[in-house]
């Protein structure tokens, strides 16, 4: 890296495009085919991409040096194109004289101009006429197909260029066709193929650069929620654990919390405690001695992997020594049915006590206290929470047997993402057609289709700003598990998949941490 904060030809490094984990790849000269977008005050080199052949453009801002950060970055990702990625970069490390991938193209793939100009010039210039006089007339024969390499005939040709032949397009590839997004315009273009392209092509994939997630603002614990106020709750004398300080779980502690309640909390990024450690909650160092340290613990983490992960894991909740005197677990994590009662044949197998309980609700409503709770496991359990039930929702529901509150939960997830999945394209729609989103959502808040959901996501795709209240990837998840149930019923969820489709998309341009209204971006083009 040089002092003027570029780097050098050849030099290994770490690049990061957007919506990618950073990988491994050498600055280089950029071939022909990849024309770079002149953006003012925007210093970028291009890159080449080892595992995948690709290139691109990448703000220097995103380029980091390999060996500085190697061990940070190589043992973050475990996919295996990452994997490859890293031998790759290995293998040219111990060997720089190898022929590489990239070198090749640049040896066999011409300059596509280059090339047209010399097709052209043979076509100027008169071939002599060929002297053939076979004895018989052969059989015609198919002409075989040139090859893609095959554009200058030999001197020694039998055959003449065509008088007036066609102009025809020259156009190279590389080996990996993939689309990616350009670090420097926003655009999409393709590191594999000819920067020429038709208009409508152009067009197809001129997609906006990604909206960066507004930051999530610190939770602030002395402002107690109006609606908490109104309850008046006298709190259990139980002693609650908490485990997972995400999205939900800041704003459901901080009600337990200024409800009165007993916490104890644990988080996997520790820093997170320390607000709720400052307004009287005591902090666990491990899943397991949050579990020792309290009568009931909850747990609200991403996932029904990351919830297993909480129970089965080192440290986990089976690790506590105290399980087996009738503790209570309650799973506030939106997970599937199966995930669910594998959890509770654990804990009730130790000796705890289990229940399931789903919310429905966003960022907003944990903080106000206006959650809608689903439960389902153990009665005497659900009694036992009702204090802490009260602190965070409006209403809550026991619905019998453990699996219950999951498969309802799901059901209603799927009503939300198929309702934005559809007004994400009715707006798209609206705009292509020269309405104003604005009005639409002004219109439609006077009718019987409105809703707050409808009308709270509609204003945030209007505004084009997705502050996360429910995480798109959360949306999605609930989305293919309901799709996986629908398998295990044979149940055809034809509308549903399609949803799932959507948001699986927009995830793939970014926006997995945004809000769920961000699927707006995926249905505009």
């Amino acid at each position: 890296m040089t002092d003027s904060g570029t780097f050098a030809l050849n030099d290994l490094v770490w690049a990061k495009m957007r919506g990618f984990s950073p990988w491994p790849g050498r600055v280089v000269e950029p071939p022909p085919e990849l024309k770079k977008i002149a953006k003012k005050n925007i210093p970028a080199q291009c890159i080449f991409f080892f595992g995948s052949n690709n290139y691109a453009w990448i703000e220097n801002s995103f380029i980091r040096p390999y060996e500085a950060f190697k061990s940070k970055f190589i043992t973050s990702y475990k996919t295996v194109a990452f994997k490859e990625a890293v031998e790759a970069i290995e293998k040219y490390i111990k060997d720089p004289e190898v022929r590489t991938f990239e070198a090749s193209l640049r040896q066999t793939v011409p300059d596509p101009d280059e090339q047209f100009d010399k097709l052209r010039e043979e076509e100027e210039v008169e071939s002599p006429k060929p002297v053939v006089t076979p004895k018989k007339t052969p059989k015609r024969k198919e002409k075989p197909k040139a090859s893609r390499n095959s554009i200058k005939k030999a001197d020694n040709d039998v055959e003449s260029p065509q008088p007036e032949r066609k102009r025809k397009r020259i156009s190279t590839s590389l080996e990996n066709n993939d689309v990616s997004h350009n670090e420097l315009d926003g655009s999409f273009t393709s590191h594999g193929t000819t920067g020429r392209r038709n208009v409508a092509a152009s067009g197809l994939l001129n997609r906006p650069a990604p909206i960066p997630r507004p930051e999530t603002p610190e939770i602030d614990m002395s402002k107690v929620s109006q609606t908490l106020k109104s309850k008046n709750i006298t709190p259990s004398s139980l002693r609650f654990g908490f485990l997972g300080l995400g999205i939900m779980g800041c704003g459901i502690v901080k009600n337990l919390i200024n409800s009165g309640h007993k916490v104890v909390v644990w988080n996997r990024t520790f820093t997170k405690c320390r607000t709720f450690a400052e307004a009287g909650a005591q902090v666990g160092d491990t899943p397991s001695d949050v579990v020792d340290a309290t009568d009931i613990t909850f747990s609200c983490v991403a996932d029904p992997q990351a919830a297993k992960d909480m129970v089965f894991g080192n440290c986990g909740v089976l690790q506590a020594s105290s399980v087996s005197e009738g503790k209570g677990y309650v799973e506030m994590t939106g997970i599937d049915s199966e995930t669910s009662t594998d959890i509770a044949d654990a804990i009730v197998s130790k000796g705890g006590r289990y229940l399931e309980a789903q919310i429905q609700g966003s960022k907003a409503q944990a903080e106000e206290g206006t959650l809608i709770i689903l439960a389902a496991g153990e009665r005497l359990l659900f009694e036992e929470c009702q204090t802490c039930f009260e602190a965070i929702g409006k209403n809550s529901f026991f619905l019998g047997d453990v699996g219950n509150a999951s498969r309802m939960n799901l059901v209603l997830q799927m009503i939300a993402g198929i309702s934005l999945a559809g007004l994400s394209e009715s707006m798209a729609l609206a705009e292509r057609a020269g309405l104003q989103t604005k009005d639409v959502l002004e219109v439609l808040e006077l009718t019987n289709m409105a809703s707050p959901l409808i009308l709270e996501k509609g204003h945030a795709m209007t505004k084009g700003e997705y502050p996360t209240h429910h995480p798109l990837t959360h949306m999605q998840k609930d989305l293919h598990l309901a799709l996986q149930m629908s398998e295990t019923l044979e149940q055809s969820l034809p509308i549903t998949a399609s949803a799932n489709e959507v948001f699986k998309h927009a995830k793939r341009l970014g926006y997995s941490d945004h809000d769920a209204s961000a699927v707006y971006v995926r249905a505009r083009f």
